[in-house]
């Protein structure tokens, strides 16, 4: 009876190491998580405004191999980045460096909500004040003299 305890025991001992060894991930292999961290940041340079990530075409899971390949090697993501800019161009990244016209991507945006913002202020300022009555008509002859019409002529000025 002893033995068979201690039998189960060592059988469960195994099985224990055998799943938590099992959940490790191997050393130098790259996990689809970590390969689509980077896939994310870098666009399709086949396919028009798709992320690597997520492009179902076979250069894309070539591309996607590639990362794999280099991230096994030790390679960083800025290092994986340059490859592929170095290859395809700016236009793979996700985000576009702040260099050349690209600075207008960041620079514009805020400018034209803060000159929006200038306006609509000018706009609702001027919307509150009431514009001054430049209206100077003459009047007919027979309505100058009648006296409501003086009345009503007097409270407009005053306001």
């Amino acid at each position: 009876m002893k033995r068979l305890i201690w039998f189960f025991l060592l059988l469960l001992a195994v099985i224990w190491s055998g799943i938590v060894h099992a959940q490790r991930p191997t050393p130098g292999f790259p996990t689809d998580d970590q390969v689509n961290a980077i896939a994310k940041q870098l666009y399709c340079p086949v396919c028009e405004n798709v992320p690597l990530d997520v492009c179902p075409t076979q250069a894309c899971e070539q591309w996607r191999a590639t990362i794999r390949e280099k991230l096994s090697q030790g390679w960083s993501e800025e290092q994986i980045k340059a490859y592929f800019v170095q290859q395809y161009g700016d236009r793979v990244l996700a985000t576009p460096p702040a260099r050349g016209l690209n600075w207008l991507v960041y620079l514009l945006p805020p400018l034209a909500i803060i000159a929006g913002a200038f306006i609509l202020y000018r706009a609702l300022r001027s919307w509150r004040q009431p514009s001054p009555a430049t209206v100077t008509s003459e009047l007919p002859a027979e309505l100058a003299t009648d006296e409501y019409v003086a009345r009503l002529e007097d409270e407009l000025r005053r306001r």
